[in-house]
């Protein structure tokens, strides 16, 4: 039985992630009613769904957005263009940013009811911010694709210590979704042992820690590499999953990107300590060692500067003037 009959929205379906995402979408089996919205026709990818069996579903595909979106209750978007091999995703800003104020816009315009918006395309914190401010949608009903780089922190450590994924607990990076991403290491346990008591042991020394934690900054860079292009599979299943948390489904396991205001950050979409469930999304500060925090302090001040860049580009207001936009801010 499917989670709901409620109509979910799969935005960029025509491409690798948001194929990726419808398969996982229906194998999950979320909901009867799901539609396939690109601007190239994602008629395609439909049929191939339907020709793989799935009966218990309903499944529609159009180019028009006015169809797509209206009535729709959840939305998840892939609908940017892709990171290359050389380009970080800042090198993506004005482009899907811009790409991301239409998203929004026809948010508001078409689907107002809307219960939740996933947004995964990059850059994730500007972009799931665009969206927000022009859509008119609450903090709790927006947030971006941050889970990836966690399981790309608890992926590593696995292999390190050769153990199953599930043995490694309390991975979770914060702040922005990018380089500039902090890691928490201090909560972490490997197969029950803390992770703090081996850093810089000869099994693992912390020169090697911190070269790890470097590299899970700069996987999906790595990806690209080895793969010759961008992620796609492992951004289609968290962003399947987050959506299904908010369906009422199982409990995400990971931080999610969510628009933060409070005494120490302002104004931006960063990963945080999230719980997403049918009442969206809400968040608590992350805890750790100064050291941690500091660097969630200078991930705040990068997303600040990006931010303030999007107001140059015209792309946004001042946050001064954005309640006038989204009296929910």
């Amino acid at each position: 039985m499917a989670l709901t009959n409620e109509k979910l929205v799969i935005v960029g379906a025509a491409g690798m992630i948001g194929s990726n995402m419808v398969q996982t979408a229906l194998t999950m089996g979320l909901t009867t009613n799901i539609c396939l919205y690109d601007v190239f026709s994602p008629e395609g990818v439909a049929e191939e769904m339907r020709q793989s069996g799935f009966e218990d579903v309903t499944i529609t595909a159009t180019t028009n957005v006015e169809e797509a979106f209206k009535g729709a209750k959840y939305i998840i978007s892939s609908g940017g263009a892709p990171r290359k091999e050389g380009m970080t995703r800042e090198d993506l800003l004005a482009g899907n940013c811009k790409i991301a104020e239409e998203l929004g816009k026809n948010i508001k315009t078409y689907c107002p009811d809307v219960k939740h918006v996933v947004i995964i395309f990059n850059p994730a914190d500007l972009t799931g911010l665009v969206t927000l401010l022009w859509s008119g949608l609450k903090p709790s009903q927006v947030t971006t694709l941050a889970g990836l780089d966690t399981t790309r922190l608890q992926s590593a450590l696995a292999k390190k210590f050769g153990v199953m994924q599930n043995q490694i607990t309390g991975c979770a990076t914060y702040g922005g979704h990018g380089e500039q991403m902090a890691v928490f290491g201090s909560r972490v346990k490997v197969a029950g042992r803390a992770l703090t008591d081996i850093i810089g042991t000869p099994e693992f020394p912390a020169e090697e820690w911190e070269q790890m934690k470097k590299d899970v900054t700069q996987g999906g860079a790595a990806i690209i590499k080895l793969r010759g292009r961008s992620s796609f599979q492992s951004p289609s299943q968290l962003s399947v999953e987050m959506i299904r948390s908010v369906m009422g489904g199982e409990k995400f396991r990971f931080p999610a990107g969510t628009y933060v205001k409070n005494e120490r950050y302002q104004n931006v979409m960063m990963a945080m300590d999230t719980t997403l469930d049918a009442n969206g999304c809400t968040y608590r500060m992350p805890e750790g060692t100064a050291e941690e925090l500091a660097k969630l302090d200078q991930s705040y001040e990068h997303l600040c500067k990006m931010r303030d860049e999007l107001v140059t580009l015209g792309i946004v207001p001042p946050v001064s003037e954005w309640s006038k936009v989204n009296p929910n801010l």
